[in-house]
């Protein structure tokens, strides 16, 4: 019998991989989606039925084929948990339009492609779910979070209309506020003398999206958050 697909966009060495490794483990074949085609491959290693794949998440024409080539080679996907993100910090008089923009296209327009594409299949379907990585800056814009804070709310209302939309249609969209930062080589090595319970354990998080994954349609999340229990907030 034919595994059902998953998508998980934005894959590396943290939550990326986290949620491949928990959808392969819960019987999904899983399209591993990042730039550099050499993370998607580190995660896929020794994982079953995942499947690396490189992809400019911001680029309609990479998307769509990227998109065909999954439905040819592994079937329509039920699920997307779009994880890609990102941001230039800055002040106002430090970042530049181009940083803006960089900001806006992967967390906002990335999320509008990846969701025009497959979400007919999923009403085809009459199911399907789309998960969302956010941030606390999608709520509150700090000096530092000019752009990314900008982006990251501008994809929290896109989840919103995607909910409100694809809800009544069977498509279970979530958007998950994550309150801190997440452990991986590259937040150890920033900050070494910070203790690793102030770290969001990438592992821990794809739990909470592998058990919103599974609500009832009678009480179905749609935002979240998650924080580290010394986290202040």
């Amino acid at each position: 019998m034919q595994k059902p697909v998953a998508v998980v966009v934005g894959v590396g060495p943290g939550l990326g991989g986290a949620l491949v490794r928990r959808f392969s483990a819960e019987g999904y074949a899983v399209a591993a989606i990042s730039r550099d085609i050499k993370n998607a491959e580190s995660i896929c290693t020794g994982v079953d039925d995942a499947v690396a794949l490189s992809c400019d998440a911001t680029d309609r024409a990479q998307t769509e084929s990227t998109i065909a080539r999954i439905r040819e080679d592994m079937g329509r996907p039920e699920v997307l948990l779009y994880n890609a993100g990102g941001g230039v910090r800055g002040t106002i008089d430090e970042i530049s339009e181009d940083d803006f923009a960089f900001s806006w296209q992967i967390n906002a327009m990335g999320l509008f492609l990846w969701a025009k594409v497959l979400a007919p299949d999923m009403v085809d379907a009459g199911k399907g779910l789309i998960g969302v990585t956010g941030a606390t800056a999608s709520l509150r814009g700090k000096p530092l979070t000019t752009g990314f804070a900008a982006a990251k709310a501008a994809q929290r209302s896109l989840s919103q209309s995607l909910a409100r939309d694809l809800g009544p249609k069977g498509v279970h969209v979530f958007y998950a506020i994550i309150d801190g930062g997440i452990d991986n080589p590259r937040t150890r090595d920033r900050q070494p003398d910070k203790p690793i319970e102030s770290r969001l354990n990438a592992d821990d998080i794809a739990d909470t999206y592998w058990v919103v994954a599974n609500q009832k349609r009678s009480a179905w999340t749609f935002e979240i958050d998650l924080r580290p229990h010394i986290e202040n907030w």
